[in-house]
């Protein structure tokens, strides 16, 4: 029980790491960004070519993977996004759609549909006992790593003066360019974090989730109940809901393998029928 309890929040943290960039974008920026989980998609691939073809250390490839995806969302931010910003909710789901088939058919026709998985370090394959605990070495690390972020991201929306100057610039964009915010570039760094985040949990999660053109329609779901069930005022929320769903998912699955994914939409329906605005509500508009 402690084990799936274990592996359950390694998968509820990676979870958060590739969904906080739409909590970002979609709470603070009041942008439907469903194209989210193909810069998670392109930090995997990233990632494996880099490891398994051309042998760069898994943990150089990292932050090469943040990097790259970072790069891809903010050139479509300055090319494409920026026009959607003040576009209907459903002109900007129909566009970010769009988005997500021209990136699966691209990842399919230049390196094939097949699943693949990141070549690790001999130690992160490593399982071992603590306390009776099946403990593996890889999930710990990417607890380590995703709890490490998440407090920062809290510290960054919260305390620092990006942050507050970031929700200035989602309140009223006018009055924020009279303060002297420049805007556009406030947009177009947050939009870039959050991609590059993704892109992080992509390379992090394609040994764990397997890699294919399809995971960014497979995994949009899991991270829209995120958004929905943690509220996207903050980091706090979209935190606490990725580990319940890391947990129930791993454990329904185990306990009651016959009911697969039926839990975590259980989970979520009851959540929100108790909290509509989610754990720890929204931002307000």
């Amino acid at each position: 029980m402690l084990t799936n309890l274990f592996d359950g929040v390694a998968y509820g943290m990676l979870l958060f790491v590739m969904a906080c960039g739409l909590s970002v974008t979609l709470g603070l920026m009041n942008l439907i960004n469903l194209a989210h989980g193909a810069f998670a998609m392109a930090g995997g691939y990233v990632t494996v070519i880099l490891v398994n073809r051309l042998g760069v250390p898994f943990f150089a490839a990292l932050p090469l993977a943040f990097v790259a995806s970072a790069l891809i969302g903010l050139a479509l931010e300055r090319t494409l996004y920026v026009h959607v910003y003040r576009k209907s909710h459903l002109e900007q789901v129909l566009f970010s759609i769009g988005l997500v088939f021209m990136a699966m058919s691209g990842v399919t026709y230049t390196l094939g549909s097949q699943q693949v998985f990141v070549h690790l370090p001999a130690f992160l394959s490593q399982r071992f006992d603590v306390f009776g605990v099946s403990v593996g070495a890889y999930r710990l690390f990417i607890i380590v790593v995703c709890g490490v972020l998440a407090a920062a991201l809290q510290f960054a929306v919260a305390r620092t003066r990006f942050g507050s100057r970031l929700r200035a610039a989602v309140d009223d964009p006018v009055v924020a360019r009279g303060l002297g915010i420049n805007v556009n570039l406030v947009f177009a760094v947050t939009f870039a974090v959050g991609s590059g985040l993704a892109g992080l949990g992509g390379a992090l999660g394609a040994e764990l989730l397997g890699l294919d053109p399809s995971f960014p329609v497979k995994f949009m779901v899991y991270f829209l109940i995120v958004v929905a069930v943690g509220g996207s005022a903050g980091m706090t929320g979209p935190l606490v809901a990725a580990l319940l769903l890391g947990v129930a998912d791993v454990s329904g699955k185990y306990y009651l393998p016959q009911f697969g994914a039926f839990i975590i939409y259980v989970l979520m329906i009851v959540v929100l029928l108790w909290r509509p605005q989610g754990l720890f509500g929204r931002a307000a508009r």
